[in-house]
């Protein structure tokens, strides 16, 4: 079979890519080894608009949230059901000096389109609540279904007899004047989107990309069910009656994928800092993120073989990310358009040079 493109991996960046590719007219083959705790599966599929501790918007934003959202009705409207839910993320303060640096940071600039309101003491709302600082209520938020939109995709593609589910073998891969060829497979080009797996692939092992285990807890209990997320430290996330993902932690030195006691004494501990509900914890899974050094996305061709390409690297931010820079990667590898400098990989061609001086070779 030859195809215009293969897509190597189906989490939130392949997926997105794939489909993108597709509704352009192209000819795309998935290749995807089937796994329960990826870390598109395991994360809550948080979009957050406010980034961190320094309350600043979260990168390009402004232009990753409406496209996001257009992508997400898209695919609700293709597929007859919900899968992004809205709500507003009412980030709490742990301390004073997390409140006065938000009022400091608040007097910077307008802030009306991404908060709703600002809290110095607690709202009183729900008593179960330990928010004694106050905090602000973010606007814009919310959460992917990402384990039942990325279901949904792979039914098309499998329907489409475009998915070849099994574990992708680059010893296998070959480069040829045309393109590649891959076992009885051709394709013009392959981009790999395989997340931590990168740092294992022999063409791309030289961006910074940082293994980064994250374990997340669903827990169960009766009388919680807030109209909002809530995020101090940790981020609950309501996912149905009763039901709450809890998460994650960041975990640089063990890049495995089996839950461990501390993670879910961590996660307990933080979760118990926000509520005093009692809870039951019915699900605790780990899974390893693609991190990378400066916090952007990777994506562009090999500097030296332009058949191959890496869309890689969201990290947490993937939801919000990938449909509008899975559009500007389809649109540059088809031949209409650039991408951007703060995610081309070309911000780290050094690093392959050095990769080619040091190890005598040259991929």
């Amino acid at each position: 079979m030859n195809y215009d493109y293969i897509v190597v991996g189906h989490g939130i960046a392949g997926a997105t890519l794939a489909y993108t590719l597709r509704k352009q007219g192209q000819q795309v083959l998935v290749i995807d080894e089937p796994k329960n705790n990826s870390a598109s599966r395991v994360a809550a599929g948080l979009v957050n608009p406010v980034a961190g501790k320094r309350f600043a918007k979260s990168w390009l934003v402004d232009t990753l949230l409406p496209y996001a959202d257009s992508f997400y009705d898209e695919l609700e409207d293709r597929y007859k059901q919900q899968l992004f839910v809205h709500k507003p993320i009412y980030k709490v303060f742990s301390t004073i000096e997390e409140q006065n640096n938000w009022m400091a940071k608040s007097a910077e600039g307008n802030w009306s389109e991404y908060i709703g309101a600002t809290y110095t003491q607690s709202t009183d709302q729900d008593p179960s609540i330990q928010d004694e600082y106050g905090g602000i209520m973010i606007r814009k938020g919310g959460y992917l279904r990402i384990a039942e939109t990325l279901d949904l995709l792979l039914q098309d593609l499998q329907q489409a007899n475009a998915l070849l589910p099994e574990r992708f073998e680059i010893n296998q891969l070959q480069l040829t004047e045309e393109g590649i060829a891959y076992k009885n497979i051709t394709a013009r080009h392959l981009v790999f989107c395989e997340g931590w797996q990168a740092v294992q692939n022999p063409y791309f092992s030289w961006l910074p990309l940082q293994p980064t285990k994250g374990e997340v807890l669903e827990v169960q209990t009766q009388d919680f069910n807030p109209e909002c997320i809530y995020n101090k430290a940790v981020y609950v996330v309501p996912v149905g009656e009763g039901h709450f993902k809890i998460g994650a932690t960041y975990n640089w030195r063990q890049p495995d994928e089996l839950p461990t006691p501390e993670g879910r004494e961590e996660l307990s501990e933080r979760f118990e800092q926000i509520t005093t509900q009692t809870y039951q914890v019915s699900r605790h899974w780990a899974g390893i993120r693609p991190a990378v050094r400066d916090r952007r996305p990777l994506m562009g061709r090999h500097p030296k073989h332009a058949q191959l390409s890496v869309f890689n690297g969201m990290g947490s931010k993937g939801v919000l990310m990938a449909p509008y820079l899975a559009d500007v990667f389809a649109k540059a590898l088809i031949g209409g358009g650039e991408i951007l400098p703060d995610v081309h990989i070309s911000r780290y061609y050094s690093l392959y040079y050095d990769y080619i001086k040091h190890h005598n070779q040259e991929l």
